[in-house]
């Protein structure tokens, strides 16, 4: 909230930003692990808060704030591993802000990076509020005819991207963030390619998935099938180049 404030003040200090990050030392501590990840691919160290806010910039200090934030309150007696599932969240943070480095376009890494931790935060939130979600999960691991979202509605009567959608906009997470994570299962968000820079990340996010999925599961994510082309085509790759970017990822990853 006090980073907020500082943020939407007349004058917002980036030295007051820093003042604000650096009295939590384990907050300071996750936002410098994350930005000097080999993923962020930067020339040099960052060693200090005020060294990160001077380069980054406060609009992504703020983003890998809430990241590392919203990440810390998501805890609670769950039916499955928490542990487990921030860390496969962490691999396509991590990917994402690698391919993103990786193109063209000119990204902020932060938000891929809030992206790729926080696009399913609503099952966390459903595996603390219902004992048998966990059940839930493996029915979706096992089904071929229905979606995870569609076996949430019938036996939960919501799903966990409008949680997650819900979560990240209480959280004051950019709206196109939200609206992201709102609809990052919807098979058709890239049927008509418009430029824009949201179906551009969902691309990003759905490679992420896939080459995370493909290192640590050895299989395709579920919807990698009905997506690659388009995802391609947002992006602007070849299958060559996705390759090499697959194999690229997989290393670090590894």
């Amino acid at each position: 909230m006090r980073l907020q404030e500082i943020s939407s003040s007349d004058d917002p200090s980036l030295a007051d930003i820093a003042q604000v990050v650096a009295a939590d030392v384990g907050l300071s501590s996750a936002i410098l692990k994350t930005v000097n990840s080999p993923f962020y691919g930067l020339t040099r160290s960052i060693t200090n808060i005020h060294q990160a806010v001077s380069l980054l910039g406060m609009e992504s200090v703020n983003s890998l704030a809430a990241s590392v934030e919203l990440k810390r309150a998501l805890t609670g007696n769950a039916c499955i591993s928490l542990e487990r599932f921030w860390d496969n969240a962490t691999d396509v943070a991590n990917s994402m802000v690698y391919i993103g480095s990786r193109l063209k376009e000119n990204f902020s890494l932060e938000t891929l990076y809030t992206v790729g931790l926080f696009h399913d935060c609503g099952i966390p939130a459903m595996a603390i509020r219902y004992p048998d979600y966990r059940l839930t999960l493996i029915d979706a691991n096992d089904s071929t005819e229905q979606t995870l979202s569609q076996i949430e509605e019938a036996k939960h009567g919501t799903n966990h991207s409008i949680i997650g959608y819900y979560i990240a906009a209480s959280w004051h997470l950019p709206e196109c963030l939200c609206e992201l994570i709102l609809q990052h299962h919807e098979a058709d968000y890239l049927e008509h390619i418009t430029g824009k820079e949201d179906q551009l990340v969902y691309a990003i996010l759905k490679m992420a998935e896939n080459i995370v999925d493909r290192t640590r599961r050895f299989r395709d994510a579920q919807d990698w099938q009905q997506l690659q082309h388009r995802v391609l085509d947002t992006m602007g790759l070849n299958v060559l180049e996705y390759s090499d970017i697959e194999e690229d990822l997989s290393e670090l990853l590894s």
